[in-house]
C-alpha cells in the first residue's frame, strides 16, 4: 500500500468503530492526507467519499479527471461536465455508495455551498466533522511524513546559517527587505514554498509576537526575531531565532535571551510518551516565571505541525492530552517587553519512544 491508502484504511477502521457511514472531503489538507491529491478550493464540486467499507470514490469536474488519476491512488473517479448539474452527479454517488440516513462526517473547512448540497441529497443523515475521524490519525506522523518534516527542518537550518553569515550586512535593511531575502534563501536551499510569511521583528517590533514585517530599518544593536519556515513534500518547517546582527544590544537583553533559552531546554527535556501537553507548557513557563517575566510570556508554548502548520497537539496550559510517539510540535517560549524588544526561540520536536528528537539543530545564541 501507498502511505495514502494505509491512512485511508486506518480512517475506515475509525469510521467502523464509531458506527459512522462515510467521510466526505473537499480540497484541503485532509483530502491530501488520504488521497495524495492537492488542489485549492474552488467553485466546482470536487469531493472525495470515503465509505466505512470498500474503496473511496472521487467526484470531480471533467477537466480534473486525468490529473486526479495521475496524482492519487484512488481508482474510482466519477466525473461531471460543466453543462451538467453537479448535484445530480452527487446524488448518483451517494446512491451508489448506499449512503442515505446514516452518519456522515464532512471536512471541517468545507465551503457551505457543498455542505448544503450534501444536506439536500442526504436529508435524513446526521452530520459531523471529519476531524472526529482524522485528527487522531494525523496527530501521529508516519515515516513518510517524518522524512518530509526532517528535510524541511534541514532547509530552515541552512537558511539560519546563511542569515548569521550576513552579519552587519543586515544592518540598514528594512524588515520587509530581510523577509524577502529569507524567502529567496528558502527557495535557494530547496524549499517548496512557504507555510506562512516570514516574521521579522526588529527592536521594539519584536515585542509583538505576530508582527510580520514592515518598513522599520534594522539598526545596530537591534534584537531581531526571525520566525520562518518552508515546505518539502507538503510538510513545513517552523523555526525562530532571535539575533543581533551587529552592535551592542539593549541593557538586559542578554539575560532575557538566556532565560528563554533555558525555558526551551526545560520543555524539550520533559518530552516523552505519556507526558501531557500541559506539562511541557508548564516546564517552559516555570523557568520564565522564576526569572520574573511570567506576565510577559503571553502565548502557548507550542503547537502541532503537519500538513497544517498549526494543528494538534497544542502545547498549552491545561491540555491533559498525553503525548504519543510520532507527535510533532513546536516548542517556542518567548518574553516580550513592550517598546523595548522581544525574544523567542523555537524548534520542532518529534516524540520518540524515549524522549524527543529535534528537527532543528542550529546555533540558538544571539551573537553571530
Amino acid at each position: 500500500m501507498t502511505p495514502f491508502e494505509r491512512r485511508t484504511r486506518a480512517c475506515q477502521e475509525r469510521l467502523s468503530a464509531a458506527d459512522t457511514d462515510a467521510v466526505v472531503l473537499f480540497p484541503s489538507p485532509n483530502l491530501l492526507y488520504l488521497s495524495g491529491f492537492e488542489d485549492e478550493p474552488a467553485e466546482r464540486h470536487l469531493l472525495l467519499f470515503v465509505p466505512q467499507e470498500g474503496d473511496p470514490a472521487f467526484l470531480v469536474p471533467d477537466l480534473y479527471e486525468t490529473q486526479v488519476r495521475a496524482e492519487s491512488w484512488v481508482s474510482d473517479v466519477r466525473t461531471w461536465s460543466d453543462d451538467e448539474d453537479p448535484v445530480v452527479a452527487l446524488e448518483a454517488v451517494v446512491s451508489d455508495l448506499g449512503l442515505d440516513d446514516g452518519r456522515i462526517l464532512v471536512d471541517d473547512t468545507m465551503w457551505a455551498r457543498f455542505t448544503q448540497d450534501l444536506r439536500a441529497v442526504l436529508p435524513n443523515a446526521d452530520f459531523g466533522l471529519a476531524s472526529n475521524a482524522l485528527a487522531p490519525l494525523r496527530v501521529r506522523k508516519d515515516d513518510a511524513e517524518l522524512d518530509a518534516l526532517r528535510r524541511a527542518g534541514a532547509v530552515a537550518d541552512r537558511v539560519v546559517t546563511r542569515l548569521r553569515e550576513m552579519g552587519p550586512d543586515a544592518i540598514g535593511m528594512t524588515e520587509t527587505e530581510l523577509a524577502a531575502e529569507i524567502e529567496h534563501l528558502l527557495a535557494d536551499e530547496g524549499g517548496e514554498g512557504i507555510p506562512f510569511g516570514p516574521l521579522v521583528g526588529s527592536g521594539p517590533n519584536g515585542a509583538m509576537p505576530h508582527h510580520t514585517h514592515g518598513d522599520r530599518v534594522i539598526e545596530s544593536g537591534d534584537p531581531v526575531v526571525l520566525d520562518f519556515g518552508t515546505r518539502v513534500d507538503h510538510y513545513p518547517s517552523d523555526q525562530t531565532r532571535t539575533v543581533v546582527f551587529g552592535g551592542d544590544p539593549p541593557e538586559g537583553f542578554a539575560d532575557v535571551h538566556e532565560v528563554v533559552q533555558a525555558a526551551r531546554t526545560a520543555a524539550v527535556e520533559v518530552v516523552e510518551p505519556g507526558v501531557t501537553a500541559g506539562e511541557v507548557d508548564r516546564a517552559a513557563r516555570e523557568v520564565i516565571e522564576e526569572a520574573g517575566h511570567g506576565d510577559r510570556f503571553i502565548h502557548r508554548t507550542g503547537h502541532g505541525v503537519g500538513l497544517d502548520v498549526h494543528e494538534e497537539p497544542y502545547i498549552v496550559a491545561g491540555n491533559d492530552r498525553e503525548l504519543d510517539v510520532g507527535n510533532v510540535f513546536s516548542i517556542e517560549p518567548g518574553i516580550y517587553l513592550p517598546d523595548e524588544f522581544g525574544v523567542r526561540i523555537e524548534d520542532l520536536v518529534v516524540v520518540t519512544e524515549d524522549g524527543a528528537e529535534l528537527l532543528n539543530d542550529t546555533d540558538r545564541g544571539w551573537q553571530l
